[in-house]
């Protein structure tokens, strides 16, 4: 039988054009809405024809307490950010040094070490939060980066894939390098962190995505403004009474930026470590 791949490329790109505006026409309309101007309340559905307001409703909710805001939402963004990049960092950090560790190392109960570390992966967020928000408080860590990031920090998923990545790499590198006299340390940062860049990279794009969506916890630990972050601010806007929907679409457009770019800046290295990390 000859297969009509003609009629199935069209079926194929018709449905990818299908999907793909499914996808993205909250984006634009986002975007559109955030282009009218912002003293004049909508009248109904976001017009589909921009407007030329996009730039002066940025800068406005960039530099101004709008909505339901006491801050601008420029300082919710950089408090995003910091917890973000911590939160990432600090994933990376501790888990390539425990699932180092744990594959190269050999000291008493090191499987149950890692099994206890695994058994973190069965135990729901909603389980644990309000013990750490009272282990928090105890430590007057609210209203402080502390508090917002170090909770967050382990990861057990990010050890667990730095782990089964070590234990692929072959057992006569370290052989090798024992040989020519490298210590553990110059090992790993010589020979290993070379080799897991591609993983790095797909772990850093997902923890920064992580930690920048945080709603919950920053909920229950920053109850000063000054210390919020975007997320909630974007729920701020909102307000009570009328709802100025074009600058609380600008401000969406604005807190959709940074996770964006990190995507498009590391896309080829997300792919690449994503596909490695299955072979």
């Amino acid at each position: 039988m000859i297969e009509n791949r003609k009629a199935l490329d069209i079926f194929c790109h018709c449905v990818l054009t299908l999907g793909m505006l499914l996808v993205s026409f909250p984006l634009i309309l986002m975007v559109l809405a955030a282009t009218h101007r912002a003293d004049v309340a909508l009248p109904g559905p976001v017009s589909l024809v921009p407007d030329a307001y996009l730039w002066e409703n940025l800068v406005r909710v960039m530099t101004r307490a709008e909505g339901g805001l006491t801050v601008p939402l420029s300082r919710t963004l950089f408090n995003s950010f910091v917890m973000a990049m911590v939160i990432c960092v600090g994933k990376i950090v501790i888990s390539v040094l425990s699932a180092f560790a744990i594959v190269y190392f050999r000291f008493p109960l090191r499987r149950t070490g890692f099994v206890l570390i695994f058994a973190t992966l069965m135990l729901p967020v909603e389980v644990r939060i309000f013990p750490t928000v009272e282990v928090i408080s105890r430590l007057d860590m609210i209203n402080s980066y502390g508090g917002l990031t170090v909770p967050l920090i382990a990861s057990a998923t990010s050890t667990f894939l730095l782990r089964q990545f070590y234990l692929s790499l072959p057992v006569e590198l370290a052989e090798a390098a024992r040989v020519d006299g490298a210590g553990p340390m110059r090992f790993l940062f010589d020979i290993v962190l070379p080799l897991t860049r591609t993983t790095l990279a797909s772990l850093f794009v997902v923890n920064f995505i992580y930690g920048w969506n945080q709603y919950l916890w920053p909920l229950l630990v920053s109850h000063d403004p000054a210390m919020s972050t975007a997320v909630i601010a974007i729920k701020g806007m909102l307000g009570e009474g009328a709802i100025n929907w074009p600058l609380v679409m600008a401000g969406t457009l604005l807190t959709l930026l940074p996770p964006l770019a990190v995507v498009i800046g590391m896309q080829r290295w997300f792919v690449k470590g994503l596909v490695d990390s299955e072979k």
